[in-house]
């Protein structure tokens, strides 16, 4: 996606070798316009695949997540890191390690919001070791609903969680894969690079 990855060119910042920081249009601050657009492509890419609930993870999951919820008109759920006091009966639950802050959440969703006859796509902003990934679908499956695939905003090809994931037969669209951040530049992945 071109106007994602010209964002990233002009706005990231580069803090090592393998942390980007997108938060003058991601993270932190919204850009709600390139979330419009990132909500129009996924929901091009997933149009045809009967989607019926989206899930995601707070909080950077929410907007990209938000956008495609309303191209498609389906609802967004999304698990909470922090487990609410009104968050009592019927929670599903899943472990996820974040490499980035070095530590173990347990996430919760509650069961009411997904159901056996849901079709859910899983939405997250970053892609890198696939932790997030993983608990998300095991939330899904947990539910008993059919998990129909992954959108990802920004990928870290560099980093094994994509290529793990594919290996389990899971299906990515990735709208900025990025094959390296070393030297201090942005290069991404073409699309034929990415594991199938």
């Amino acid at each position: 996606m071109k106007a994602l990855q010209e964002k990233i060119e002009k706005e990231g910042v580069i803090l090592s070798e393998t942390v980007l920081k997108v938060n003058s249009f991601l993270n932190h601050q919204i850009d709600p316009f390139l979330m419009q657009e990132i909500g129009k492509e996924f929901a091009k890419r997933f149009q045809k695949d009967g989607i019926t609930k989206i899930l995601t993870l707070e909080s950077s999951g929410i907007a990209p997540s938000m956008m495609t919820a309303l191209e498609l008109n389906v609802p967004l759920v999304f698990a909470r890191k922090k487990k609410s006091l009104t968050l009592n009966e019927g929670v599903l639950t899943a472990k996820v390690y974040s490499f980035t802050k070095q530590e173990e959440n347990e996430i919760t969703v509650s069961g009411e919001f997904l159901h056996k006859d849901d079709r859910v796509l899983v939405i997250d902003d970053f892609l890198a070791n696939g932790q997030a990934a993983l608990g998300l679908i095991d939330i899904v499956r947990e539910a008993g609903a059919e998990f129909v695939g992954l959108g990802i905003v920004i990928e870290k090809v560099f980093q094994n969680g994509g290529q793990m994931l594919r290996e389990k037969g899971i299906r990515i669209e990735s709208l900025a894969p990025i094959r390296s951040l070393e030297n201090g530049a942005v290069l991404f992945a073409k699309e034929e690079e990415l594991v199938r």
